[in-house]
């Protein structure tokens, strides 16, 4: 076999290697060690409060919160939601909003949308912020005791 012929034939053996170890990793990420566990995408939305045009606020907190629920239960059934103080500084300006944050799971991004242009219309927003992450979701009962 020629240098040449040698070269090419590590080569592809190197390839084929590092297919099959990338092949192995996919399947491994994606197969569940346990049955309550799996990839998940959590989708984390944060809703202002305060009109887009005036800045003030468009519902007293409780009332924003009690809004945003109605608008989660109806669209997912379930929902995690945080209160925040958001920030910015435009033209030298200092603006301040009551914030909720919002983390959903088991649901896609079309669902998310659907949800935040009704947050949008409802709480007078230009935007709602999205962010989207990869995380492992596992419901854990607890330790199981022999019976």
């Amino acid at each position: 076999m020629t240098e040449k012929k040698a070269t090419t034939a590590i080569i592809l053996s190197i390839i084929a290697v590092l297919i099959s170890a990338v092949a192995m990793t996919v399947t491994f990420m994606h197969s569940d060690s346990k049955e309550s566990e799996s990839l998940d995408t959590q989708y984390v939305l944060y809703l202002g409060t305060n009109d887009k045009d005036t800045n003030q606020p468009v519902f007293t907190p409780e009332k924003a919160k009690k809004e945003a629920e109605k608008i989660l239960i109806d669209h997912f059934g379930g929902y995690t939601i945080q209160e925040a103080s958001g920030g910015w500084v435009d033209e030298d300006k200092e603006y301040q909003e009551y914030t909720l944050v919002i983390h959903l799971s088991d649901t896609d991004i079309e669902q998310v949308h659907s949800a935040a242009d009704e947050m949008v219309k409802v709480f007078r927003q230009s935007a709602v912020l999205i962010q989207t992450n990869q995380t492992v979701t596992e419901f854990y009962e607890g330790k199981k005791q022999a019976e």
